[in-house]
């Protein structure tokens, strides 16, 4: 069995072939769509690749392929991502004429309509706002700034949202920057020496929890820490059991969220799961639990990425994917959203680590501010 090894760099190189369903990249070799038939399908494996990309189709995600005949005759079918599949020079055909569309999920005839509709579009393209896969601008964009409030002195103070382009350049965030082998055979059933729950599995220092029934990628990502975000937890407790909700608001909000077509997805860190060597196995059941009773809970499909790495030290590098390091982002948009481009207008990330003055960190807001995200607070967000 051969496996598909990509590059997964924490600022990846922007691949200009990487299209939004709104973005056409004057310039590109495509081929005529006049002669070729348009085709819908699930990934039957994950044996395909991108032909714009390159990259590896995951096995059940959406696939659109270009079909023609070879010299002999024969159908020869050139597959893509979503979010990479070209829709000019010429016009894309009417989605509900596509091969395969009646057989689609409502959400996925909806992104091919919308894929549809920006190919007819008439704007220059040249002025359209780019975005690769990772939800990056292939643009300079503007500079945000996020008000943060601090509940104890009652006073505000203003942080600038950075665009991903911005972070690269600055001497900080160069710094470590690491590139990590993406493989399928890298997937264990274990993290190291404790046993992991049927539905989860982990990739280095990342546990991620398997997809579910009903849980659908999407252009629009609403994400959230986990800890002090969504459920009130204690370090001196621990068990599955041993939260509660922060916000009675949660479930009705995730839902609302889920049905209105966003990918809810939790990125949280928990360096417990590497620290305690001897209880590794009590604190692996201790977190998973948690977040599989949480989600049966708001009753909402959940994509889950827990960073079990250590903050820097004197002794070691600091995590890729401990937050605020954006390794966990990237995974997910680079190998677990089925290739569909992020549109950071309409996601954003919520959680509690904003350097005020009682918080434990700033690891939230600054994951946020390294990755272009609109960020809120808790109470902000579920309404204190």
């Amino acid at each position: 069995m051969h496996f598909l090894f990509t590059k997964l760099s924490l600022f990846p190189p922007r691949n200009p072939n990487l299209l939004n369903p709104s973005v056409f990249i004057a310039g590109a070799s495509l081929s005529p769509m006049a002669a070729s038939k348009v085709v819908a399908e699930y990934a039957k494996s994950n044996r395909s690749s991108c032909k714009s990309c390159g990259k590896s189709i995951a096995s059940g995600s959406l696939r659109l392929g270009l079909s023609s005949k070879d010299p002999r005759g024969f159908d020869l079918v050139k597959w893509h991502h979503l979010g990479c599949f070209p829709t000019r020079p010429q016009p894309f055909k009417a989605a509900d004429e596509i091969k395969g569309f009646p057989s689609l999920k409502d959400c996925d005839q909806d992104a091919l309509r919308k894929l549809e509709a920006a190919a007819s579009s008439d704007e220059p393209v040249e002025k359209e706002h780019k975005r690769d896969r990772h939800g990056t601008d292939g643009l300079e964009r503007n500079t945000k700034k996020v008000k943060i409030y601090d509940r104890d002195s009652g006073g505000s103070e203003e942080f600038e949202q950075k665009s991903l382009e911005e972070v690269k350049r600055s001497g900080d965030s160069m710094e470590n920057l690491l590139e990590v082998a993406f493989s399928v055979s890298d997937i264990r059933k274990t993290y190291k020496d404790a046993t992991l729950s049927p539905n989860w599995k982990s990739f280095q220092t990342v546990i991620f929890r398997e997809r579910e029934d009903g849980l659908n990628d999407s252009e629009k990502i609403a994400a959230f820490d986990f800890d002090g975000c969504l459920v009130n937890t204690s370090v001196k407790r621990i068990g599955a059991n041993a939260w509660s909700l922060m916000h009675s608001s949660i479930p009705d909000k995730l839902q609302e969220l889920y049905k209105n077509g966003y990918k809810l997805v939790i990125f949280t860190n928990e360096s417990n799961i590497e620290r305690w060597k001897n209880k590794r196995q009590q604190a692996v059941d201790s977190k998973i639990g948690r977040l599989d009773n949480f989600i049966g809970r708001v009753k909402v499909p959940i994509q889950v990425f827990i960073a079990c790495g250590i903050g820097k030290n004197k002794d070691q590098t600091e995590d890729p994917f401990r937050k605020p390091k954006p390794g966990m982002w990237i995974l997910m948009a680079e190998h677990f959203n089925s290739g569909i481009a992020i549109d950071l207008d309409q996601s954003f990330y919520v959680g509690d680590a904003a350097g005020r003055v009682n918080d434990h960190s700033d690891a939230d807001i600054k994951f946020a501010q390294t990755l272009g995200l609109k960020f809120h607070l808790p109470e902000e967000f579920f309404g204190a």
